[in-house]
């Protein structure tokens, strides 16, 4: 790049993808808005004098912050106040942020932000930057101090854990997979006649302590009853997306890309849900096998 052709317009043209690099990377929109903030304080200071591939150059930049953000919450193995169940989830008429963040974890992937919180740090960066990103293992390399065989393994070994492993779905796994894609669908457009629509008149929603939180698990029983305060996390349903849970199709909340809890369900011979159970236990949450399932 010629001296003098580096200012802050040249970085507003490689906003957007870095700003989709850190959000991928962190879980994040606001952690992700700080990424990006310091990835243009390093570069402004650095300067792009001799940098032929000024996208390549930027994105190593905030892979490398990113990188340090991620190894510093894994030290201190903090739980932040934001993915805590208990905590109150923005509602449909909040705006602004929360708003934005929701759909852009809905376009990654509510159950990709929960496997990609599940890697190591280095797994993280490896997946996504080649992965999602196609930067090549050469330029990773000396980001992670490791030889490029050893990252390809990261992004291989972080690969399995986002795809999973399984056989070809059967029929009635994907007649389940339907009703809770068509559960949450409802959940989100605040749809009450249609979710009454899929419970079983005797269904049972089961909530451990850990959810509201409550001295004792809460018990909910009826299809009118467990709709209605389904309509009473609408908000929460926009941080919620479809995965397999244990290899059982399910849902998983995850405000900020932090696992928050789970729904797993059970289904009558004709399809619909006779049971609901909502788990936000941590220690059981963390032996969870999830695999994100597509749109």
């Amino acid at each position: 790049m010629d001296d003098g052709s580096w200012s802050a317009q040249v970085f507003e043209q490689h906003r957007a993808r870095l700003r989709a690099v850190a959000y991928r990377m962190l879980g994040s929109l606001s952690e992700a808005d700080d990424a990006v903030q310091e990835t243009w304080l390093r570069a402004d200071r650095a300067g792009a004098d001799g940098v032929e591939n000024v996208a390549g150059w930027l994105t190593t930049i905030v892979g490398r912050v990113c990188l340090n953000l991620l190894r510093t919450r894994d030290r201190r193995r903090e739980d932040p106040l934001e993915a805590r169940p208990a905590d109150p989830v923005t509602g449909p008429g909040d705006g602004g942020a929360p708003e934005e963040e929701a759909v852009l974890a809905d376009s990654v992937g509510v159950a990709l932000l929960v496997v990609l919180d599940r890697l190591s740090p280095a797994e993280r960066l490896a997946f996504v930057l080649h992965d999602l990103f196609a930067v090549p293992f050469d330029e990773l390399a000396p980001l992670l101090e490791r030889s490029p065989a050893a990252v390809r393994q990261l992004a291989s070994r972080a690969r399995r854990r986002v795809k999973g492993e399984g056989p070809p779905p059967k029929s009635d796994a994907v007649r389940r997979r339907h009703a809770v894609e068509a559960f949450l669908a409802a959940t989100r457009g605040g749809d009450f006649d249609a979710l009454v629509s899929l419970l079983h008149p005797d269904v049972v929603l089961r909530a451990d302590r850990f959810v509201v939180p409550t001295p004792e698990p809460v018990t909910v029983r009826g299809a009118g009853t467990v709709a209605r305060g389904a309509m009473a996390a609408t908000g929460r349903a926009r941080f919620t997306g479809l995965a397999l849970l244990d290899g059982a199709v399910g849902l998983v909340m995850a405000p900020h890309g932090r696992l928050a809890l789970v729904l797993a369900f059970t289904f009558a011979e004709d399809g619909l849900i006779t049971g609901i159970e909502v788990v936000a236990d941590r220690e059981w949450l963390a032996t969870l096998d999830i695999v994100p399932l597509a749109d």
